[in-house]
């Protein structure tokens, strides 16, 4: 089963006291999964913390791959979209990347140019 890593949506960011955020890359994500319902019995969603280190993510794609959203596919799969791999395991970190993985895997509507 592909596994989308999201931000949990709502972080401070002490450069910016006082204020709440969200990752609207993973915001973006998150619409789409409640759109098409259908794919949250086929990808396992999983949040993480804003703050670095992220240890869920060096543990699944290494210390060098800690950027949001993640879209790690299937054990053994492997798109013309992956961004990148660790200890063959395939994944995608960008954001365009994985809404094309998506129309195309799931056979959802793609995202307008």
């Amino acid at each position: 089963m592909d596994r989308l890593i999201l931000l949990t949506p709502k972080f401070q960011d002490p450069s910016f006291p006082d204020r709440d955020f969200y990752c609207w890359h993973c915001v973006l994500l998150e619409g789409l999964i409640s759109l098409y319902p259908f794919l949250q019995t086929q990808i396992e969603v999983e949040r993480v913390d804003w703050q670095r280190p992220r240890a869920r993510l060096i543990e699944l794609v290494g210390p060098e791959n800690q950027s949001l959203p993640l879209l790690i596919l299937s054990q053994g799969k492997v798109s013309r979209y992956s961004t990148g791999a660790w200890q063959g395991q395939s994944f995608i970190s960008d954001k365009d990347a994985i809404l094309k993985y998506l129309a195309d895997e799931y056979r959802i509507p793609e995202p307008h140019p």
